[in-house]
């Protein structure tokens, strides 16, 4: 697997090294592409209700588009203002301890199938999130964690071929035709996707009890039979299809890119044994320290695993660029640039977080760029978006329980993990 990468992007980066802004061909939008970190500060932050906007626009029947990161304006606010219960702290400690229990299994079960160490080892990570994100967000469970019929969607979402790359490239750089040609983005996981939240929706109604998860959201939502802004007015419906579209966005987001994100930190690793070992030490001192406890609180004490991560997400980003679009005259503050309202915003992550400006020997692996001591970095990473209508991601307790020490009285039977280093160098084939 390549990393994802944006030429056109990372070529201007290059091209126009001292340029705030620079200016980019568009078949119906006046269009930049945004280079200077202020700037992009302004866009994703400062100035947000100005460019809230993605740039693009789902028809109203196409289902599975119809979710957080493409829809805008009042649609967009409401749906977020009821997604966010998912994510609060306890939400997320809860998720986490799911997480973690897959990341634990998933070490026992590459133990019972050592084939999967010489095979393709993203789509083995992808099994992983699959299982992780299944467990956690939506309550889905399967005889076997690893053996979910949402992992052949969650991988076909995510394989390049021409028909959707070809519908994607109109909706964004020509809207107006992708909406005159009636596309619709997703079509082909409708059917399946729809039906299988149906499903499940309906079995909790039968089962009861709370989950905590996204599926008890839902229902939450659906007892409401309406979501309401009361500054606007506006209401949507939380039909089964709203609700499945939201899934299918928290789904197929939380399975590629950070299947993605691990396999390259772990590709990584592999790469520069004294990162490898330093981040094994860390480890093996926390788990001392803990008992083999490993909570969402502690998590934060892995200071150079977590550096670790943003630099491997630096130099491998699960995404190539970032569409906004200006929806009121704005000023971008460096270079005092007029922005006028309908203008398209490109940002590319992978020319951004090569920038020789920002990061001098930008194809080098150097964790320590994101230390306490250079912790104005962090501000240039965009690799899950910026702002409000940034993404999230977990890819820590995966990572942690196959790098973990092994542990002599396991709390849990598939707690007894195997040696790091052996399991990236049968991954990578590092000799």
């Amino acid at each position: 697997m390549a990393p994802v990468s944006n030429p056109v992007g990372e070529q201007i980066h290059e091209t126009h090294p001292d340029a705030p802004c620079v200016g980019v061909g568009n078949i119906s939008n006046p269009t930049l592409l945004v280079r200077d970190i202020k700037n992009i500060q302004h866009i994703t932050q400062v100035d947000f209700e100005s460019f809230h906007h993605r740039g693009m626009n789902a028809l109203p029947d196409d289902i599975l588009a119809n979710c957080i990161p493409f829809l805008n304006g009042k649609e967009w606010k409401l749906i977020r203002k009821n997604m966010t219960p998912l994510f609060t702290a306890v939400k997320l400690r809860q998720m986490f301890t799911t997480m973690n229990k897959g990341a634990l299994d998933f070490v026992e079960y590459l133990k019972d199938n050592p084939k999967k160490l010489k095979g393709d080892a993203l789509n083995t990570l992808s099994t992983f999130s699959c299982a992780a994100i299944g467990a956690s967000v939506f309550g889905i469970t399967t005889k076997s964690i690893f053996d979910s019929p949402f992992l052949e969607m969650a991988r076909k979402v995510n394989i390049p071929s021409f028909w959707f790359d070809l519908k994607l490239f109109l909706w964004i750089v020509a809207p107006t035709l992708f909406r005159l040609c009636r596309m619709k983005v997703f079509a082909e996981h409708e059917e399946f996707f729809v039906k299988a939240v149906k499903q499940i929706i309906e079995q909790r109604k039968k089962e009861g009890g709370k989950h905590a998860d996204f599926i008890d959201l839902c229902l939450n939502l659906q007892n409401k039979e309406e979501l309401k802004d009361e500054e606007s007015g506006f209401v949507i419906k939380p039909t089964d299809e709203v609700m499945a579209a939201q899934a299918f966005f928290f789904f197929v987001a939380g399975v590629e890119p950070n299947a993605s994100a691990l396999f390259f930190t772990l590709l990584e690793l592999g790469r520069n044994p004294e990162a490898l070992e330093r981040v094994h030490k860390e480890i093996d001192v926390h788990f001392e320290k803990y008992q083999n406890n490993l909570t969402y609180d502690n998590l934060t004490e892995l200071k150079y695993l977590n550096v670790v991560l943003q630099e491997s997400l630096r130099l491998h980003p699960p995404i190539g660029f970032i569409s906004r679009q200006c929806v009121r005259d704005s000023v971008l503050p460096v270079g005092n640039i007029k922005v006028e309202n309908g203008t398209k915003i490109f940002i590319s992550v992978y020319g951004f977080q090569r920038d020789r400006k920002l990061y001098p020997d930008p194809e080098k692996f150097i964790p320590e760029r994101f230390t306490q001591e250079t912790k104005h970095a962090n501000d240039t990473i965009l690799a899950f978006g910026k702002g409000n209508r940034a993404s999230l991601a977990c890819v820590a307790p995966v990572c942690i329980e196959i790098l973990a020490p092994p542990r002599p009285d396991p709390p849990h039977p598939a707690a007894k993990t195997i040696n790091f280093v052996v399991v990236t160098r049968k991954f990578f084939h590092i000799p």
